[in-house]
């Protein structure tokens, strides 16, 4: 689930944190490490508190439904959605709230979930406020405008939800704040991968159907956790790359965010053999327009376009010839 693009993101994060700590003399790399695994770790803790809300959601709207003692009422299909009662059931999501540091929502004795007591006001008034904003989705009223629950169906308007309610919701964003620190940033991106599960969701499936794993393989992590080691071992050497290719800049005028998203590329560049040159060139010109300057992409782009040619030619890196692919 946890792809190597966020991966590379969550390594700028820490990196960028280490190094502001190290200004105040309090940067390990031990802590920079179990950071990074305690991330990755929230991030998938994120994943499984999106179906959760799915499913409080849900019983809030039944209360609704039970309470208009009308059997075709606006919350009917909603409280009835065939998928969500397939994933109230799920194994995995099950035992996922039996692991240690899940401290967010437990189980009752007959196995039901429930919010975190300290929480539960909060989480009440978080889906008493999401309701009514579904229920103006264009997409849930032509939902709604049938009276039988069909499962495809019942799957894709909870992907519209995730989309166009939950994604966009302050209340939310609010919330994932203030239960981690790493939830706001990681948002977006869980939320596609918990609406590409949905998608696969197989009502044949039952209890039994498959979530997403934390990572592809353990290769990712792996890949992540020497990224990471050798950005701050080989700091000098990147950091000379750099700067020697901008002595006619003023250093002041280089954001650190760009300095530190280049010291992380030219560490995959010269770390990871089978990775080609573009794709990492390419990956972290995306990084940098998403979370630097505006002119962070191009300037980052034109960086390390130099530098990659030149560590190619001179056989320090053993790839094949660089072809720049970037696209303004």
């Amino acid at each position: 689930m946890i792809n190597r693009t966020l991966l590379r993101i969550k390594v700028i994060q820490i990196l960028y944190s280490y190094y502001k700590n190290k200004e105040n003399e309090t940067a390990e790399l031990e802590s920079a490490q179990n950071e990074l695994i305690e991330s990755t770790n929230k991030t998938y803790e994120l994943y499984h508190y999106f179906f959760l809300l799915i499913i409080k959601i849900t019983e809030y709207v039944q209360k609704l439904a039970k309470k208009s003692g009308n059997a075709r009422n606006e919350y009917g299909k909603l409280a009835n959605n065939i998928f969500v009662k397939q994933l109230a059931n799920n194994k995995q999501l099950l035992a996922y709230f039996d692991e240690p540091g899940v401290d967010w929502a437990n189980k009752t004795e007959d196995g039901e979930l429930f919010w975190d007591i300290q929480n539960e006001e909060q989480q009440n008034n978080l889906t008493k406020e999401i309701v009514p904003q579904i229920l103006e989705l264009e997409e849930f009223k032509k939902y709604n405008e049938t009276k039988e629950n069909n499962y495809v169906e019942d799957k894709e308007i909870w992907r519209s939800i995730l989309r166009k309610t939950i994604s966009d919701s302050e209340s939310i964003g609010r919330e994932l704040e203030d239960m981690s620190i790493y939830w706001n940033d990681d948002a977006a991106d869980v939320i596609s991968f918990v609406s590409k599960t949905i998608r696969n969701f197989d009502e044949a499936q039952g209890e039994n159907q498959e979530l997403l794993p934390q990572f592809r393989d353990m290769e990712d992590l792996e890949f992540a956790q020497k990224l990471l080691k050798q950005s701050i071992y080989d700091e000098a050497d990147y950091r000379k790359m750099i700067f020697d290719h901008t002595k006619n800049w003023d250093a002041e005028r280089i954001a650190f965010l760009d300095t530190i998203i280049m010291q992380t590329a030219l560490a995959e560049i010269c770390t990871f053999p089978t990775i080609p040159v573009s794709v990492s060139i390419n990956e972290y010109i995306e990084i940098a327009k998403s979370y630097s300057t505006a002119k962070s992409g191009t300037f980052i782009n034109g960086l390390l376009d130099t530098i990659a040619k030149e560590l190619v030619e001179s056989k320090k890196v053993n790839k094949v010839v660089y072809t720049n692919t970037y696209k303004k």
